[in-house]
């Protein structure tokens, strides 16, 4: 299918007009959807008569959720060359690492990261565009709104196969190795859209207004689409800060936000989710990690019934299975454990080690398909041909369907703990260890023993002013999940090692036991 994005979009500002599209809090811009088409019109001509990108260039993004609202879908699928965004908020070395896979032709970039790294993407060949006044002129370097000034607001009339011509690069998390660069197009963006109409529940229309404080070149940006083609507004914040968000929910009348379990955590004993007035939220989604059973009902206390879990990845541009707010109120703690059921468009299987699928009830890999799932990684064959078989994405999960197809996350293949001949699943034990009313947040991993191979290993962050001992917690776990699963030692710390989106990177804490030594589960 041929598609001229700008048309698509053309009508919705002709549908919602004055209504207002998007709010960037920091920098104080507001846009209706009329302007908010008008823009990024005129960034995509601006791209092509003034920074010469073409189908097959590369234009990369390091920018905060504000600046890359500019840049997002609704101008990315509009143009011809490749948007690759990357988080703001990853390391020097993942962004040198970034830049040099997709060899960008042109980089947006905020102006902090002007002088560490405009060197390094000059000699990459590279046209710098800052998104903010230049403190001082450089050959190579622009100013965003400089090169809007005089540029028209026409259709810029691009046309694009939806089903072949990429148009957007993401990198995947890396939480358990280096990233891989996914690649997008339209019909994928698309199908991530349909697919949140397709729910049971609807929580996407006119009156939605998205709060976006995780980075939207991540999982929250797969909610823009949605909410602009039902008439919603999109609010974006750059600042991880909680006390922020709620000033920010409060001022805006947000309906909608997401947020990882581990950051909802926190808004449970924080002032400003009591100082504000956030009655106007009316869904969360959460996601990227499992909720603790234990901590969700103080949670539906607190905010009442208003909570959806997610399942997804970056491979697949959609929810995988849902837990919606009918879910929550219905089930038993154990359903409650559970991602929810299946979405609508989503091909799953839970399949052995050779790739056939198994009764309801076994654990297996969970292999995905839908018209949201990509078609492979950018130069990387090897990847491609490991992860992908038939349409199929190997997600490298582990989980089982129950007999009304609630879908179950176990653990990653890779943080599967094989001590003394059994399989333990991380997730299993940190649920067990986050029940305790002294734990705030805890991550397992299988350290070497020299008898069973791995030993099952907890590090536990306590809640501010608890106190336990190894002994106590470790007899807790013992009876609520059997005596081989419990932790063999726990190490309390201050804090656990999370990505930039909030999650828990046992990676990082596995690699410090392990050293040069192998694991059988790779």
């Amino acid at each position: 299918m041929i598609i001229n994005f700008a048309r698509t979009v053309e009508q919705l500002s002709l549908c919602y007009g004055a209504r207002e599209a998007l709010v960037n809090v920091e920098r104080g811009r507001r846009y209706s959807f009329s302007e908010l088409h008008c823009l990024t019109n005129r960034v995509v001509n601006m791209m092509r008569e003034r920074l010469g990108l073409r189908r097959g260039d590369t234009w990369l993004c390091i920018l905060e959720n504000d600046n890359l609202s500019l840049l997002h879908a609704w101008t990315a699928l509009k143009g011809q060359a490749t948007a690759a965004w990357t988080n703001r908020l990853d390391s020097a070395d993942e962004h040198r690492w970034q830049a040099e896979f997709v060899r960008p032709k042109v980089v947006f970039l905020e102006n902090d990261l002007i002088d560490p790294y405009f060197e390094m993407l000059r000699s990459l060949g590279a046209t710098v565009v800052a998104m903010d006044p230049l403190p001082a002129a450089r050959e190579g370097l622009h100013y965003f709104w400089d090169l809007l000034d005089g540029v028209s607001d026409a259709d810029p009339g691009i046309e694009s196969d939806a089903a072949r011509d990429v148009l957007i690069y993401r990198f995947t998390g890396g939480t358990t190795g280096k990233g891989k660069c996914a690649q997008y197009t339209i019909a994928n963006w698309l199908a991530c859209r349909d697919s949140y109409y397709l729910e049971r529940e609807q929580v996407f229309d006119a009156q939605t207004r998205f709060l976006h404080m995780a980075p939207i070149s991540h999982g929250s940006g797969l909610g823009m689409l949605p909410t602009l083609f039902r008439g919603g507004c999109t609010v974006t914040q750059n600042a991880p800060d909680l006390a922020q968000w709620c000033r920010n929910l409060e001022a805006e009348r947000v309906t909608m936000a997401m947020l990882v379990p581990t950051l909802l955590y926190r808004l449970l004993d924080m002032p400003e989710a009591s100082a504000h007035d956030l009655s106007s939220l009316r869904t969360i989604h959460y996601g990227a990690a499992p909720m603790s059973p234990a901590k969700l009902g103080p949670l539906q206390e607190r905010f009442g019934n208003i909570f959806v879990q997610v399942y997804g990845s970056t491979e697949c541009l959609q929810p995988v299975a849902t837990l919606n707010k009918a879910d929550h109120a219905a089930a038993t703690p154990a359903r409650l454990a559970s991602a929810g059921r299946i979405a609508c468009g989503i091909e799953l299987l839970v399949v052995d080690e050779r790739g056939m699928p198994v009764p309801a009830g076994d654990i297996g890999e969970i292999w995905i398909r839908a018209a949201s799932t990509i078609v492979g990684y950018l130069n990387n064959p090897e990847g491609t041909a490991a992860e992908f078989s038939n349409g199929f994405w190997k997600s490298g999960d582990l989980g089982y369907l129950d007999e009304e197809g609630y879908l179950y996350i176990v653990d990653r293949k890779k943080d599967m703990i094989i001590t003394g001949g059994f399989n333990v699943y991380a997730i299993e034990v940190e649920a067990a260890l986050n029940a305790h009313p002294a734990v705030a947040i805890s991550a397992v991993v299988g350290v070497p023993h020299d008898e069973w191979g791995e030993a099952v290993h907890a590090e536990v962050v306590l809640k501010a002013d608890a106190a336990i001992d190894t002994d106590e917690l470790i007899a807790y776990v013992k009876a609520r999940i059997g005596r081989f699963k419990a932790p063999k030692s726990i190490a309390f710390v201050e804090a656990l090692p999370l990505s930039v989106v909030g999650k828990v990177l046992r990676r990082q804490i596995r690699e410090r036991y392990w050293g040069q030594k192998r694991r059988r589960v790779s």
